[in-house]
């Protein structure tokens, strides 16, 4: 085909070619992105030039032995079999959409804490020390090995918080960054290859 036939053919096919980038395509690569960050989750971590794995979380840990012991195992807890950002419920997985729209698509999420997940976070709050906080503290005290002649920290740790002055706490939380969506190698060679096949098949049919 000379390069004046392929413009020919440009030309003859540019209503089903615009109407491809105006219409069809959007849904198309909305729904390619939605499945490629959904697949995040499933690999555990984020897919840009390779998989880059999460952190682990706290949940899928479970110290052994007596509680001081810094060794760690696999939690027993039902959250403990789900990966990092995923629970029974999959909300966040479940919550990525995208929204179509002429000669353009947006894929997000509406969940409020998502960009905490997506981009790490340091959190400082101040909650008060309540009389069922303190009964919690002595429940965990006790439950941890508290009482006995044997040092424990975790249960040192929750006689602290029971008896402590303080009717105000400072507790500082770390969430590490375990991004599932954002822009990726990968993804972009998949909207490539769609928008690709899609202008291919109009000008052979």
């Amino acid at each position: 085909m000379t390069p004046q036939q392929f413009t020919a053919l440009v030309k003859a096919k540019e209503k089903e070619i615009r109407d491809a980038i105006h219409r069809r395509l959007p849904v198309k690569i909305g729904r390619i992105a939605q499945d490629h960050f959904q697949d995040n989750f499933r690999q555990g971590g984020f897919v840009d030039g390779g998989l880059h794995p999460w952190p682990v979380t706290r949940r899928q840990r479970l110290r052994v032995g007596d509680g001081t012991s810094g060794m760690q195992a696999g939690g027993k807890s039902a959250n403990s079999q789900y990966g990092p950002l995923m629970s029974a419920r999959k909300n966040l997985y479940g919550s990525i959409r995208y929204v179509p729209g002429d000669a353009q698509v947006v894929v997000g999420t509406s969940v409020p804490y998502a960009a905490v997940h997506n981009q790490g976070a340091t959190i400082t709050s101040h909650p008060r020390v309540t009389p069922k906080m303190r009964r919690f503290a002595w429940a965990k005290f006790f439950a941890n090995g508290g009482g006995s002649t044997a040092a424990n920290p975790e249960a040192d740790k929750w006689k602290a918080l029971a008896l402590t002055k303080k009717e105000k706490l400072t507790v500082t939380s770390r969430i590490p960054k375990r991004q599932f969506i954002g822009p990726s190698q990968e993804l972009s060679q998949k909207v490539s290859q769609a928008i690709e096949k899609e202008i291919t098949n109009i000008l052979n049919n």
